[in-house]
């Protein structure tokens, strides 16, 4: 299994060189030379496996020679043992077509622990085997961030710095990131937006001398691991409501699209999914594409879903790959227009999107509102980002199944949840202590220098 760029100049790779690459050497983001297809009764025989079993079966074919059955099997097994629920992603029902996949069970209480447990028991058995140490360097605009740290905390091989827009997290985020205590691990408030810190994190990773020098490595949804291990609970979801028996279709709130395109994953696998519904906040960049093909940027407004104030979706880059036929060139080309501010994408790559995906957007009154509605009709306390979720799902409900993605649990962003239904949401017990842990952080400017020169110093210290 070789790993190509989207951008069509870098060396094709393995699945373990991809994951502890990252960024490709010219600029884009690797992603497989050909996606694996499962049979009809492979996808079959997965309804009511344990969740481990399901992911070993869906990711197998994309690690080739890097690891052995045995080795990835502890690999997963150990990636989710610190899970809260036993299903690790269960499934409730909103409505009479309309189901919550819950994906705040981890350690951090979002989304991101599915993707980066995983990578740090990778890159643990990978580095281990090599006798070597790398740099990991992460942006994040909440989540992310925290799931890494949580992740890579302690490890010997690894040295972990993520930047995170100065202000713009809720406390919970920023506290699951400044309260470790490990020195191998920094949290950088940069001032500036999500998109601010994701440039100078591309910047770093594009300044080949300084990604040598310290062996930078990337686990942001850039690296293709991170893709991988999200494809798993569409089909975890999808087979427990009846797939390949019958389709179903997935509202996914995102700001990135990382989450989303592991769904158009899942579909090109051979998954029946019927429709992959794009929800946006108020920071719709992916939205009004979808309906004008038109990317263009514009300012990143704050919003009390945080990890969705975004304007620069970096994953969106690979769907542009397939959509232009898989053509480096043309990405390069409308990459290089974005630096500008936007482009224009083409006829026909619109069309190949618009077969694949439906988008809808949610304001800030609206995902208030969303916020009370779920908990007045169904009894769900969601966290804004889900709450976005739900609502642009009750307006694309079909034929099909429908599921939401639950992307974090309430608690991490108690204010917004309070303000929409009075309730304040608790802390789960193993975490109620993280108002009075110390907080330990760096406040740089966002500047490219001062960043380098930081982390040669740590790393050298």
């Amino acid at each position: 299994m070789d790993y190509v760029s989207t951008r069509g100049q870098a060396p094709r790779l393995s699945f373990e060189e991809a994951m502890l690459t990252g960024l490709a050497r010219d600029g884009g983001l690797y992603v497989p030379e050909t996606v694996p297809t499962l049979s009809h009764a492979d996808i079959a025989a997965m309804a009511g496996l344990p969740y481990e079993e399901i992911a070993f079966r869906v990711m197998r074919p994309f690690a080739g020679n890097t690891f052995t059955d045995s080795e990835f099997g502890e690999i997963i097994e150990k990636s989710y043992a610190g899970f809260g629920h036993a299903a690790r992603a269960p499934l409730k029902q909103l409505g009479p077509n309309h189901h919550l996949l819950e994906l705040f069970h981890g350690p951090t209480l979002a989304f991101k622990d599915f993707a980066m447990q995983l990578i740090g028991q990778m890159f643990q058995v990978s580095l281990s085997r090599r006798s070597d140490r790398v740099t990991i360097v992460g942006a994040t605009s909440g989540d992310t961030g925290s799931a890494a740290i949580e992740a890579f905390r302690g490890l010997d091989a690894v040295d972990v710095f993520i930047m995170f827009p100065n202000g713009r997290v809720s406390e919970v985020q920023r506290r699951q990131m400044t309260t470790p205590s490990e020195s191998n691990v920094h949290a950088l408030a940069i001032e500036g937006s999500f998109d601010t810190c994701q440039a100078r994190l591309k910047d770093m990773f594009n300044n080949l001398e300084f990604r040598d020098a310290v062996k930078l490595a990337g686990v942001n949804s850039i690296n293709w691991a991170r893709v991988l291990a999200q494809v798993v609970y569409y089909f975890s979801a999808a087979t427990s409501l009846g797939a390949p028996h019958r389709s179903v279709s997935f509202t996914v709130p995102t700001g990135n699209f990382g989450d989303i395109f592991a769904g158009y994953i899942a579909k090109k696998m051979g998954l029946p999914i019927d429709r992959l519904v794009i929800a946006t906040n108020h920071n719709d960049i992916l939205d009004r594409a979808m309906k004008t093909a038109r990317y263009d940027t514009g300012q990143v407004l704050p919003s009390i879903s945080p990890s969705m104030d975004i304007q620069v979706s970096s994953n969106f880059e690979r769907a542009l790959f397939d959509a232009y036929g898989r053509d480096g060139a043309a990405v390069r080309a409308v990459m290089d227009d974005l630096k500008d501010g936007g482009f224009q994408i083409s006829q026909g790559a619109m069309g190949y999107l618009q077969d694949h995906f439906d988008s809808g957007r949610c304001d800030e009154d609206a995902t208030s509102a969303a916020i009370a509605h779920a908990l007045e009709h169904t009894g769900e306390l969601l966290c804004p980002h889900s709450a976005i979720g739900y609502a642009v799902a009750e307006a694309n409900l079909g034929a099909s199944p429908m599921v939401t993605l639950a992307t974090a649990h309430p608690a991490k962003f108690p204010d917004a949840v309070e303000a929409a239904t009075n309730i304040r949401p608790p802390l789960p017990p193993r975490m109620a202590d993280l108002y009075e842990r110390p907080e330990r952080l760096t406040e740089l400017p966002n500047d490219l220098g001062q960043l380098q020169s930081l982390i040669k110093d740590k790393i050298a210290s």
